[in-house]
């Protein structure tokens, strides 16, 4: 299956997901591990479209995720910094999607900076983090408490 750059931005922009995960780990000299992940789920009956954006990126994995979902994800750093950041710098997404991608790929340059070794560190990446995936909704004051 042959995929074109701008198809792969529309799937995203509905389909895709940034996230970082922060996990407290004693054994780091941060106090912390500082996990970034890239995730596409799909139902299984199309998975086949999860092994295409493995292959068009070159990198990841594709993995059962729940029940009968499918999810390619990358969490490398090195790729994430080669292949998936610079793609969607070239071929920018579309929806609000694009504003938490533009968090993810500040968070993974303070990484690749060290960043993620220093207590003072992983809180800057922790307040960044804590600004992704929101849904931005919001009740208008004149609606709120009017069930």
């Amino acid at each position: 299956m042959e995929l074109d750059a701008q198809w792969i931005v529309g799937f995203v922009d509905g389909e895709g997901c940034f996230h970082v995960g922060i996990n407290p780990h004693a054994e780091m000299t941060a106090g912390a591990q500082v996990l970034p992940e890239f995730t596409v789920v799909q139902h299984e009956r199309d998975v086949q479209v999860l092994h295409a954006l493995k292959s068009f990126f070159g990198c990841g994995v594709v993995r059962k995720n729940n029940g009968d979902r499918m999810a390619y994800r990358v969490r490398g750093r090195e790729h994430l910094s080669k292949n998936i950041v610079p793609f969607f710098e070239k071929h920018p997404l579309k929806s609000r999607k694009r504003v938490d991608f533009l968090k993810f790929r500040d968070i993974v340059n303070l990484m690749n900076r060290g960043d993620h070794l220093t207590r003072d560190g992983v809180e800057t990446i922790r307040s960044i983090a804590e600004e992704m995936n929101r849904k931005g909704l919001k009740i208008k004051s004149d609606q709120a408490g009017n069930g």
